[in-house]
């Protein structure tokens, strides 16, 4: 079920002001008028083609703004000594960068020069929650390109490793509430993740276990014959959400089974407020939605570019 949120729209645009960002829901209404319908065309079939698309693409948006804002960085290109974002540790198994590239292609026939990079991949990940059966939400605009892409800055990127104290200051550091954490730690209810990512839960825990103790003893047996000590597959791992395909609420209920797959996840039951609202959106998919949309837009309005790229991948 997909629910439309404009009952965030006013909210959204006195956030905007509040914190002195331009963006607008009609930024493109005289220049590129057909903007939202040619990038929701490219998302829709890339993912006829693959379906993975939508999960890459929501994913390749979060990276995007915890590093230096929702700015198109990662999808630059190192160059000479400069080893860029999307090159850095964090963010190697990020794909689907092409997507972004044939919506700009697109866009750029229809109108040169107008559209940034960065406002491509904001609605990009938008169409693809949709596409997946999440709610859809209308995206401000006006956000401009960035001109540096560093390696090193993925470091800011929240791991899957963190504590609650660590994901709360990080999202905090961003302007981004308890609440946004909890809210969009549920777009792990797409995607796929490599063993490397949740190994510290299943083997050598700490001193005292080897698994950890908040894992569900069945999920951990599973995720260890997926995961076994001496593994040669290179790709393996697992769904985030087993369950489904489909972008809904079961990353909540998996948490509260302890089948949360990260350590990050499992975290967030580890406060009162973040534990009621794992709760909260557990019992109600309409409630998880609204919240969810609300931070996207919250989220997607920290930006620090200075360009529109004509080239995504390489600044102007």
């Amino acid at each position: 079920m997909a629910i439309m949120v404009t009952f965030l729209n006013l909210i959204t645009i006195f956030s905007l002001v509040s914190i002195g960002y331009s963006l607008s829901l009609n930024y493109y209404e005289k220049t590129c008028h057909d903007l939202e319908y040619i990038v929701a065309k490219a998302v829709k079939d890339a993912a006829a083609r693959d379906k993975t698309v939508p999960a890459a693409l929501l994913r390749m948006h979060f990276h995007d703004c915890f590093v230096r804002g929702c700015d198109a960085s990662v999808l630059l290109y190192s160059k000479g000594n400069n080893k860029a974002e999307k090159d850095g540790p964090p963010n190697i198994s990020l794909h689907a960068f092409y997507v972004i590239d044939e919506a700009k292609r697109a866009v750029e026939a229809k109108c040169p020069g107008v559209v940034s990079c960065a406002d491509i991949l904001a609605l990009a990940a938008r169409d693809a929650v949709f596409l997946s059966g999440g709610p859809r939400w209308d995206v401000p605009k006006g956000r401009k390109d960035g001109r540096t892409s560093k390696a090193s800055e993925t470091r800011q990127l929240p791991a899957p490793t963190f504590n609650i104290s660590q994901l709360q200051q990080s999202f905090s550091q961003r302007a981004l509430s308890v609440k946004d954490l909890v809210a969009l730690s549920g777009g792990h209810t797409l995607g796929f993740s490599h063993c490397s990512s949740f190994r510290n839960r299943i083997q050598n825990f700490n001193a005292t276990h080897d698994v950890d103790p908040s894992l569900h003893p069945s999920f951990a047996a599973k995720l260890k014959s997926i995961c076994p000590l001496k593994n040669k597959a290179k790709n393996a791992g697992t769904t985030l959400d087993p369950s489904s395909t489909t972008f809904d609420n079961t990353y909540y209920k998996l948490i509260l089974q302890q089948k949360g797959l990260f350590s990050s996840d499992q975290a967030l039951l580890d406060t009162p407020k973040t534990k009621h609202l794992v709760s909260k959106f557990a019992r109600s998919q309409e409630a998880f939605y609204e919240a969810f949309a609300k931070s996207m837009i919250k989220m997607g309005s920290i930006n620090g570019g200075q360009e529109v790229r004509k080239d995504c991948r390489k600044i102007n």
